[in-house]
């Protein structure tokens, strides 16, 4: 083989290596740049979306109390007829049954507990251990309704009908999805505003949307109506529980996104 290919060969052997060079650190550079984002400049902008939605459904919850002697079985006896009363009537004001849940259900027992003379005496008898004198069975019910008409008077009805507390109403959109997404595009919109921003005034160009959180929504809003039987309404007798005046009002939905941009 004489010089000149000999030469033509090392040259290519060269160029070979460099190309292979060339093209394994570009490799490695774009591979580590895509599983490590923080190995190179970059900065985070937020936005906040808001929308005011209108609530669509009202939720509350109701407690059966009922008390009384050792016999279990007739306490809860009875405690099922004024639970089923109550729950009746929340069926034959509209509510569908898939909207009424049993939240808690417990019983609790009572005690006689004994004022005995504690101090040392020779001729002491014995304190006798606390002894259970009856049971108390407390039921706690959720129920959502979607006629905002009827609100005030299930309420009140569901007092007058064995209720011994009503309370916890609260206002909420029964599917928040497409108010939520209304109000997170309003973010996203914010958030790449203020992104094109702080880049032109620090002089530098946005590089690839390396990542994106959401910080989630609104929670709902509770009312303070509270009605009960404890309390002297609806204990019976001509007077009852009035319904009380129902106002759903509006409902702000935010959300607030992070994004995070390369600096190129």
């Amino acid at each position: 083989m004489n010089q000149s290919i000999k030469n033509v060969i090392g040259y290519a052997s060269i160029f070979a290596i460099l190309i292979l060079s060339y093209s394994a650190v570009g490799y490695v550079s774009t591979y580590g740049r895509s599983i490590e984002p923080s190995s190179f400049r970059s900065f985070t902008v937020s936005g906040e979306g808001e929308v005011v939605g209108k609530p669509d459904i009202a939720s509350f919850t109701y407690s059966v109390i009922t008390e009384g002697g050792t016999n279990l079985a007739d306490l809860q006896k009875k405690h099922i007829t004024n639970s089923e009363k109550v729950n009746a009537f929340v069926k034959t004001s509209g509510v569908k049954s898939e909207d009424i849940k049993t939240q808690n259900y417990g019983v609790e027992p009572r005690y006689q507990y004994y004022n005995c003379d504690t101090r040392p005496n020779d001729g002491a008898k014995a304190c006798p251990p606390p002894q259970i004198v009856g049971y108390t069975i407390r039921e706690t019910v959720f129920v959502k309704v979607r006629d905002f008409e009827k609100v005030g008077d299930i309420l009140s009805g569901a007092v007058n009908n064995g209720a011994n507390d009503v309370s916890q109403l609260s206002f909420d959109i029964d599917d928040p999805t497409k108010v939520e997404n209304d109000a997170r595009m309003e973010a996203i919109t914010k958030a790449k505003a203020k992104a094109v921003a702080i880049a032109s005034a620090g002089g530098f160009r946005l590089g690839r949307l390396l990542s994106i959180s959401d910080g989630g929504g609104a929670m709902p809003y509770y009312s303070k109506v509270m009605l009960g039987r404890d309390s002297g309404m609806g204990m019976g007798g001509p007077e009852m529980a009035p319904a009380p005046a129902i106002e759903p009002g509006s409902k702000d939905i935010s959300v607030t996104v992070t994004l995070t941009y390369e600096i190129i």
